[in-house]
Parts: structure tokens; C-alpha cells; sequence
């Protein structure tokens, strides 16, 4: 990709003099590296070797893990796993390494779903170890940006552990995770045939990922010129990962000025509504389940109806009448139509990081290393991982 690009409706000279140009390109790239990772994981015969017996046995335990970006991609492939009949959890790993007793089961048969983008946040190679020491039949599956992270050259020694690395594209140099989430929830979702994405289907995928980079610009400037200081993110199953995503993506990149939040839309109801004040944009990922959706557009009206928020917007791939103004991706062309929300999980966090990007510089930060006190750093710093007694007596 050439550096000197414009993109996201910002000039090149203008990404380079404040501090963008690093997460605006790795926004920018990622349909262009869809089908290049969906390729990679489809021809890659060890990978399906590995993962054959294990896919075929329903009585396998599938973790899903990660810290921060890296455990809400497990949040996203969890739900359309367990659609398709198997066991499945997504568990952080700061949860399994603070308390491995109450989310590692010894004689459960196990396959460990390892997400990092550099591998070396001290709680990967942590939940590694544990999983591996405590439970009897445990296999595992790495999805890594970096080939020499500390997480992947673990992996190389254990006769039970593949990895899949993705392109070095995807190794985000800029403070907050992009292309890398989009790139591992994809490589995953297609090596644990949770997608099936033919080229065709892949480059629909891409074209969709295309539009919300071009046509959504202007869209989210619009947004950005209300100076919003609340951001509530809601999506349902899949999309509640995507949701959980797209407010961190708002914390990062604002240094913590622009407060964002998610839920579920059947959940906000429940005490996080009271968010909703005139400075607050609400944003909804609709499901393309058509029962689901139907609780997504009741709360989506309702909020309209009070009026309360400050702007309210809905992202979909579907046409709806009679829920009010919506922004629709693809105008209704097939496979859109078809599309799960697994993979709409792609397109639309990308609507949430152009729209982080844009107001973390419309506050004056430089968006790729927004945190001016150091206090939080692009690999986790300060972690200490303390001998357990359940894991040592395994």
C-alpha cells in the first residue's frame, strides 16, 4: 500500500503530522486482506490435519482466549460455534491465569483457541502453560500476527499445538488492534468451519468492507462534528462481541475522554440505559437473524421514541421498513442477503474504528500512540504471573 495514500477522508500529509497514519492505513487495508487470509487458511493441509479429529469429536472442549481485542474475537466465533453443535466458551485469558481451578477442567478433552496479535503479553504464554499442564487431553490452536512472538515459539515445541501467522500486514504497528482482530476472527472462523467462504463469497465480504471504508466517510465526520462524549455500542450474539470491540476501540483511541460502553440490545433495558443523555451517540449492529432482530428494532424504536440520545444510528445489511433511518451496506445484493453475522462481525467493527479514529483527532490526540501518560502500552507491560498450588500439585 502506498504510504503517501489518502484515506478516510484524511490527506496523507495530514495522517503523517498527526500521528495516524499507522492506524489509519491498518483500517484501510483489511478488505484487501480478507481473501489473501481466507486463501492461506483453505490451502493450508496440516491445519486441517490438525484440526480434523478434533472438529469431528463433539465431545471436545473448545476455549477460546485472548486478553482485551484478542478475548472479544473468541466472543465473536463463540455463539456461531455453539449454533453448530459444539461445545464452545470464550474465556479471557486474565481469567484462566488469575483463576485456572475454576475455568480449566482436567478431564474434559480440550482445544484451546489462543488469539494474540505480538504473543508476548506475559497471561498468552501464562494460559498456555496452565492449559497445557493441567489438562490430560489438551490440544492447541494458535492465531498469531507474529511468527517470532513468545506465545508462537512456545507453540513450536508442543507436539499437540499448531499455528496459524498471519501476514506481517497484519501485526498492527499503531497502538490499537485493527487489522489484526478482523484478520484472526476471519482465519479462525474458516479453520474452525464456522464460515464457509468460497472466493466468491469472500470477495462480497471485501466489497461490503470496501463501501464502509468510501461511502461511510462522510457519515462518520458528520458524527464526529457533534463532539459526542458518550458512545453506547449494541449488538446481539456475534455482534455483541463486535460491540464489546467498538467501545474499547472509543477508550483507546480517545485516551479515555469519549466514554464507550456495549450491550445487547435485550440487555440495556437493565440499568446501562441510564447512559443516554444528549451527548450520546448510540450505535446498533442488527443481527441478520430474523429473530433476534426483531428485539434489536423494538429497542431501537424505543430509543428513537424517547429521544433522548443524541444521535442514533443502525448498521445492516438487510432493508428494514418502519424502524426509521438506517445505514445499509451492500443494497440488498447477493450473497449480502446470505451473509451471517459472524461475518458481518468484519464489515461493521469497521464502521467502529473509523469512527474511534476520527474523534480521538478531533480531540487532538494522535491516534496512533493516544496515550500520553504511558500508563497503558501497545504489549501489555507489569504483569507478573504468580506460581498457583492447583497447577503446581497437576
Amino acid at each position: 500500500m502506498d504510504p503517501a495514500m489518502d484515506m478516510l477522508g484524511l490527506s496523507a500529509q495530514a495522517l503523517r503530522g498527526q500521528g495516524a497514519q499507522w492506524t489509519a492505513r491498518e483500517i484501510f487495508q483489511q478488505p484487501a486482506l480478507w481473501p489473501q487470509l481466507a486463501r492461506q487458511v483453505e490451502s493450508d493441509a496440516a491445519l486441517e490435519g490438525h484440526l480434523a479429529p478434533l472438529l469431528a469429536d463433539r465431545a471436545v472442549r473448545i476455549v477460546c482466549t485472548g486478553a482485551g481485542t484478542s478475548a472479544y474475537i473468541g466472543e465473536c466465533l463463540a455463539p456461531a460455534l455453539a449454533r453448530a453443535g459444539r461445545r464452545v466458551e470464550a474465556i479471557a485469558t486474565t481469567d484462566i491465569v488469575s483463576s485456572p481451578e475454576s475455568t480449566l477442567d482436567p478431564g474434559v478433552p480440550t482445544l484451546v483457541v489462543h488469539f494474540a496479535r505480538s504473543g508476548n503479553s506475559p497471561e498468552s504464554v501464562a494460559a498456555l502453560d496452565m492449559a497445557e499442564r493441567r489438562i490430560e487431553r489438551c490440544h492447541h490452536l494458535v492465531v498469531t500476527c507474529n511468527a517470532e512472538g513468545n506465545l508462537a515459539l512456545h507453540a513450536r515445541e508442543m507436539p499437540r499445538a499448531y499455528s496459524i501467522v498471519l501476514p506481517d500486514a497484519c501485526n498492527d504497528r499503531s497502538f490499537a488492534m485493527t487489522s489484526s482482530f478482523t484478520g484472526m476472527l476471519l482465519a479462525a472462523a474458516q479453520a474452525l468451519k464456522a464460515v464457509r467462504l468460497t472466493p466468491e463469497r469472500v470477495e462480497a465480504l471485501a466489497a461490503l468492507g470496501r463501501e464502509v471504508l468510501t461511502e461511510l466517510v462522510a457519515t462518520v465526520q458528520s458524527l464526529v462534528r457533534s463532539q459526542f462524549d458518550r458512545v453506547v455500542f449494541l449488538g446481539s450474539n456475534e455482534l455483541k462481541g463486535v460491540a464489546r470491540e467498538s467501545a474499547l476501540k472509543m477508550l483507546e483511541l480517545t485516551d479515555g475522554r469519549v466514554v464507550g460502553i456495549s450491550e445487547s440490545p435485550l440487555g440495556f433495558r437493565h440499568g446501562p440505559k441510564t447512559i443516554v443523555n444528549e451527548t450520546t451517540l448510540v450505535v446498533f449492529f442488527l443481527s441478520h437473524d430474523p429473530y433476534t432482530r426483531q428485539y434489536d428494532l423494538d429497542l431501537l424504536r424505543e430509543i428513537r421514541k424517547e429521544g433522548q440520545a443524541g444521535q442514533v444510528i443502525a448498521l445492516t445489511a438487510q432493508p428494514t421498513e418502519g424502524a426509521g433511518p438506517m445505514i445499509e451496506l451492500g443494497a440488498g445484493a447477493t450473497p449480502v442477503q446470505s451473509f451471517t453475522d459472524l461475518e458481518l462481525c468484519l464489515p461493521y467493527v469497521m464502521l467502529a474504528q473509523m469512527l474511534a479514529l476520527h474523534r480521538s483527532l478531533s480531540l487532538g490526540l494522535k491516534p496512533d500512540n493516544p496515550n500520553a501518560s504511558g500508563t497503558v502500552s501497545r504489549v501489555v507491560r507489569g504483569v507478573s504471573i504468580h506460581p498457583h498450588p492447583f497447577i503446581e500439585r497437576s
